[in-house]
């Protein structure tokens, strides 16, 4: 026997070792599985998926285009028909005369079909554009359909696009070559290592399938993330107030006051030093409060609106003017932190408080005629499915609004992290923001029915008036100078809905800029980066289509153009102020307690 034989033999024994162990362990891990979802949490009907009502209407209007206009769903039918009998016999005839190739692939690019098995081997080229050619044929039934309502198409458009990624092949083992060929190349580990992440995932999640996408090991608030130096000068049962520690030896008087979203945590402002929009506000010499949410249990199943404007924003706006022996304040609302502000506003306008100079707004919708991509879930079934569970729950519990925010995204934050932790058996990644991502919190039953009913049902601020603190307020008694930030591919906050509050607002000073990227991105954009531009114009009487056409575009971060409009709005210079007072005393260091719940 040669050296090379005898080395050849070794090695496969070694992989047939190597392989029967893996086989071995997927036995183990089997079992486990099991055990892992037995204790899977209940998730109402109606919170699954939309109403059988609206596939019952669909199906209906199909019957009904079929028999009005048999023509064009023959012709659609035949067309679909075509095409897949014609790539079938195309491979057929190359596979006849030997060739190994696929037929000439017109696909456009998809990042689910980047790797190149997708491209250069024959059955996965079929299967991916069969696949493409069946997603297509869907969407062309559902275009046809021409007497739904524009809000049922919109649904049936959203849902029927998530049933068609749902069965793309980069889903299925089967039909996933990168999952395959690694596989192979690790003699089974891959998949051992896939199934062990599932098992995990399961496990941490009481039998709920939660992809996790970052490393929860590589971070840490405190830590590595949320490490601007401050102190927590106020709390109650809503609220931290965090004062962040002055980097310049003079600051503006009038302080500024951020409200982050409860519906997630605030170091969305704080990841990390080179992004955190907190930081480089206090290097521009701005005196910086931050306030850190509580996450409610159900002992807060009552907590409404009111009490968040009275105990939250009404407060903090009257510690910051206590502290900082000031009489107004410049204040930031992020997200439904706008809207609440907004609507806190119009209530100080009527009770004649002249406290806030002016106002910021991230992202925020105040006009919910038209609620984007988010609205799909805003519909009576979704919204009655909601207010029975907190009901019974008395919070809405971070899983729904994370699930309802991932299927927003469904190929980025579902089905492609799941391929590569479940079956390329990748450990998850450092990245601070998916890790923030994951880091949600409840919401007060009373609150979030009323949010939904009122605001994003009923559009009642912009509308008939939105009830708060025993009166009704409206959008247009918000009066303060205002500098709206919108982002032009948000699929949470429509830019032109959050566009169109704007204009309805009754302020004379009024500043809309609309950033490129998304929800998140677009906001957390530091002129560092120099990554996303933004567009600006003065005209706000125009239609958003019109605003944007004629806006200017600008290269780079917004940051030193809001800078530029919030320091004539923010006092004369004084010497900085260290966190607290005398009637504040030191609570603890940022970023707090209420942040870690």
């Amino acid at each position: 026997m040669t050296t090379t034989e005898s080395d050849d033999r070794a090695i496969n024994e070694t992989n047939a070792t190597t392989l029967e162990a893996n086989l071995s362990r997927i036995e183990e891990l089997t079992q486990r599985l099991l055990v892992a979802m037995n204790p899977k949490r209940h998730v109402p009907t109606s919170l699954q998926g939309p109403s059988p009502d609206l596939y019952a209407k669909a199906a209906s209007a199909y019957v009904t285009e079929m028999m009005n206009n048999p023509g064009k769903i023959i012709e659609q039918q035949v067309a679909f028909w075509g095409k897949s009998v014609k790539h079938y016999i195309e491979s057929q005839h190359l596979l006849a005369q030997g060739k190994l190739a696929h037929p000439v692939d017109e696909t456009a690019p998809d990042r689910r079909f980047a790797h190149e098995l997708w491209d250069t081997n024959p059955y996965f080229n079929f299967i991916k554009q069969q696949y493409l050619m069946n997603a297509d044929a869907v969407r062309d039934a559902i275009s046809a359909i021409d007497t739904m309502d524009d809000g049922e198409k919109r649904r049936l458009e959203y849902f029927g696009e998530q049933i068609v990624d749902m069965f793309s092949p980069t889903n299925f083992l089967a039909t996933n070559p990168e999952a395959l060929s690694l596989a192979a190349e690790t003699e089974g580990e891959s998949l051992v290592a896939g199934l062990e992440n599932l098992i995990r995932d399961l496990e941490a999640n009481d039998g709920d399938l939660v992809v996790t996408l970052a490393d929860k090991e590589a971070f840490e608030v405190g830590r590595n993330l949320a490490t601007s130096p401050g102190e927590v000068v106020y709390r109650n049962h809503l609220f931290e107030l965090i004062q962040y520690t002055p980097s310049t030896e003079m600051v503006h008087e009038i302080p500024l006051v951020i409200f982050p979203p409860w519906i997630n945590k605030f170091y969305i402002l704080d990841l990390k030093p080179a992004n955190s929009m907190i930081k480089w506000a206090v290097e521009q010499g701005y005196t910086v409060f931050v306030v850190s949410w509580v996450n409610p249990d159900a002992t807060y199943r009552d907590t409404s609106m009111t009490n968040y404007v009275e105990d939250g924003y009404l407060t903090a706006i009257d510690q910051v003017k206590s502290i900082c022996g000031v009489k107004k304040v410049n204040a930031v609302g992020y997200c439904i932190a706008g809207t609440t502000l907004s609507i806190t506003m119009a209530l100080m306008a009527q009770r004649g408080d002249k406290s806030i100079n002016s106002a910021t707004l991230f992202t925020t919708l105040t006009d919910f005629s038209d609620r984007g991509e988010v609205g799909v879930f805003l519909d009576d079934d979704f919204v009655d499915g909601i207010e029975a569970e907190v009901a019974e729950a008395g919070v809405l519990d971070r899983y729904y609004m994370s699930r309802t925010f991932s299927f927003l995204r469904s190929n980025d934050l579902i089905y492609g992290p799941a391929i590569k932790s479940y079956m390329l058996g990748k450990a998850p990644p450092a990245f601070d923001l998916l890790y923030w991502n994951g880091d949600g919190t409840n919401l007060p039953a009373k609150m979030s029915v009323e949010y939904l009913r009122g605001l994003c049902q009923g559009d009642n601020f912009a509308t008939s008036g939105f009830d708060i603190a025993d009166t009704t307020v409206r959008l247009s008694e918000v009066t303060v100078p205002i500098c709206a930030i919108a982002c032009e591919t948000d699929h949470i906050a429509a830019w032109k809905s959050s566009y169109r509050g704007v204009q309805g607002m009754g302020s004379k000073d009024k500043t809309f800029i609309l950033s490129e990227s998304g929800h998140i991105a677009g906001i957390i954009n530091p002129p560092s980066k120099k990554k996303y531009g933004h567009y600006t114009n003065p005209e706000l009487g125009l239609t958003p289509d019109d605003w944007l056409a004629d806006a200017d575009k600008h290269e780079g971060s917004w940051w030193p153009r809001w800078d530029a409009w919030l320091a004539p709005r923010s006092g004369k210079q004084v010497k900085a102020r260290t966190p607290g007072d005398k009637n504040h005393p030191v609570l603890g260091p940022a970023p707090g307690t209420y942040v870690a719940k």
